[in-house]
């Protein structure tokens, strides 16, 4: 492998990264430094929203209010660079804590982000982003997802 694609990789692996870190932390400022300003989402496959990053991103803070605690864990991510594009495949599992009254609920998510990248002046972003193959562990009773708009 040439030393470009090694650093490509490694450039959208800190990428992936950044993006779980700046979820379970609520700062979605950083998914700016993240996503392009065009990309476009398919969160629908676990209970989530279609959209742009305009829609997305005030979603992402709404959706996730309800749970004070989350861990998304991810998986060494199989990516695919086609010189200044790339694909990637991350398997996520996502341990979430769901505030509710007479005690919180933990339950467990698994899923798998498909990812369309570019490369831009700023570094590697992502421009599509779905979820795939699903799964959930003793989801919550009586929980709605939080819907755009």
């Amino acid at each position: 492998m040439d030393p470009r694609a090694v650093s490509d990789i490694i450039e959208i692996q800190q990428l992936l990264a950044t993006y779980v870190y700046a979820i379970d932390a609520k700062d979605f400022d950083t998914l700016d430094r993240v996503f392009t300003p065009d990309a476009t989402f398919d969160y629908s496959v676990t209970g989530g929203e279609i959209g742009d990053y305009a829609t997305i991103k005030p979603w992402l803070a709404k959706a996730l209010a309800p749970f004070p605690v989350t861990q998304h864990l991810i998986g060494l991510p199989l990516i695919r660079v086609d010189g200044d594009r790339a694909t990637s495949r991350t398997m996520l599992f996502n341990p979430m804590q769901l505030a509710q009254p007479g005690g919180d609920h933990l339950f467990f998510v698994g899923a798998t982000y498909v990812d369309d990248l570019v490369r831009t002046p700023d570094g590697w972003r992502i421009t599509r982003r779905a979820e795939a193959d699903p799964w959930v562990k003793d989801p919550p009773q009586n929980f709605t997802p939080e819907k755009a708009g």
